[in-house]
């Protein structure tokens, strides 16, 4: 499934290498010039030898000089006659086919792999233990709801929607409509995905092609508290927009934080990025500043801005944010056109009081679910879509940069009961 949505007006450039040639207009031959005659050949004159008569020499008798017999050389066997092998027969070369592209189905069974493997943990602390409560009971009685509320707050689903769930379920028991551990697989699972597409459509950013084409670049603004990994999730981000032909730039506009700037040289290396940077202590805002000239210089697609991870000062926070907001809305329109909120999944409900303090300060369109295949809690997902009502985004499964990938309610929720 692709990463990034929002395309260019010309995905593709063709040069038009397999079409048929223009035809060109003929040229008239150029006239030859007319062949000159070679010269005759010059006379060979050949000299007169001369003839030399010598004078005729005295006759000196001198004794012959004794000459001792050359030893006679040693006999060298020829060298043996190395017939060579024959040639060995050419092969030809293999004709290697081009790979036939991955359907949409066979794209959509691997993405939900990718969602299984990375809520495997909640699904042992879930699904499992309702599996376990449930074994050798032929009906679901009171003592059964109350080990139900139980796995599913120990999964972090949240107070509110477990009341919600709980709720339901009984009423189907009075009324016999439920009686199977299937059926009430099925009750939950459908709790569950209505209040993650629900969240989608209230509000905030559910997709960047909710932004016009023509506006450019686009800005995404990240924010969170410092060690939630929101340096690593820009940095995926980068890597993974780049890699579909797009171009970026960074913005490292956390100015507060000294090592910040030097995590995103690291990962702007990695990603083959431009990272735009001031010195510590710098205004954010006067980074961004520059960093939007240099996106727009460089006709970028996409400027990702690293904010501030501070809340000791909700007040100064929201301050800058809004500053950057003016500052980024002059040069390009509607900017910033997302703002994403990065919560670690691992902290259960301390990321969900987090994000609750971060909205007050900052305003949010997204989430971004990191370390989602770390904990057994992954539920924390439902609780922040049903008290923030807000879509979350992306969500990271793994280390590496592919596993940060977009966030699917139905997947998620498909993970974590089959």
């Amino acid at each position: 499934m692709a990463f990034w949505k929002r395309k260019k007006n010309s995905d593709f450039i063709s040069l038009n290498l397999s079409g048929p040639p223009e035809h060109e207009p003929e040229r008239a031959p150029e006239p030859q010039p007319e062949p000159k005659p070679a010269p005759p050949p010059a006379p060979v004159i050949t000299p007169p030898t001369p003839v030399v008569t010598e004078a005729p020499k005295p006759v000196v008798d001198v004794p012959a000089p004794v000459v001792e017999a050359p030893s006679p050389e040693p006999v060298v066997p020829a060298s043996p006659v190395v017939v060579a092998p024959p040639p060995a027969p050419v092969t030809p070369s293999p004709v290697y086919s081009t790979p036939e592209p991955v359907s949409e189905e066979e794209e959509r069974k691997g993405f939900f792999a990718r969602f299984k493997t990375a809520v495997a943990k909640t699904r042992e602390n879930l699904t499992e233990r309702i599996e376990d409560v449930f074994k050798g009971k032929k009906q679901i009685d009171a003592d059964t709801l109350d080990q139900l509320e139980e796995i599913l707050i120990g999964a972090d689903i949240g107070v509110q929607t477990t009341m919600t769930i709980i709720e339901d379920v009984r009423k189907q028991v009075d009324r016999q409509t439920l009686k199977e551990v299937d059926e009430l697989k099925h009750v939950i699972k459908q709790h569950l995905i209505d209040i993650l597409e629900k969240a989608t459509r209230s509000r905030g950013i559910a997709s960047e092609t909710a932004i016009p084409d023509d506006v450019q670049p686009y800005v995404m603004m990240v924010v969170g508290v410092n060690g939630v990994g929101k340096t690593t999730t820009i940095g995926k981000l980068a890597q993974r927009i780049k890699a579909e032909g797009n171009s970026v730039v960074i913005c490292a506009a956390d100015t507060f934080r000294a090592a910040a700037a030097d995590q995103l040289a690291i990962w702007a290396e990695r990603a083959d990025v431009p990272l735009i940077q001031q010195k510590q202590g710098t205004d954010p805002a006067a980074v961004l500043f520059d960093s939007l000239k240099a996106a727009k210089s460089r006709n970028a697609d996409v400027l990702i801005v690293d904010t501030a991870g501070r809340l000791h000062n909700k007040q100064n926070l929201m301050a800058e944010l809004e500053k950057m907001k003016r500052v980024a809305q002059k040069e390009v329109p509607q900017a910033p056109h997302e703002v994403l909120l990065v919560v670690d999944a691992v902290t259960g409900q301390n990321g969900l009081s987090q994000a609750r303090e971060f909205m007050k300060a900052a305003p949010v369109t997204g989430l971004v679910l990191t370390k989602l295949d770390g904990t057994a809690k992954g539920g924390i997902a439902v609780a922040i879509a049903k008290e923030l009502n807000l879509p979350i985004r992306y969500c990271g499964v793994g280390e590496k940069a592919e596993d940060l990938i977009v966030f699917d309610p139905q997947a998620y929720v498909d993970g974590l009961f089959e």
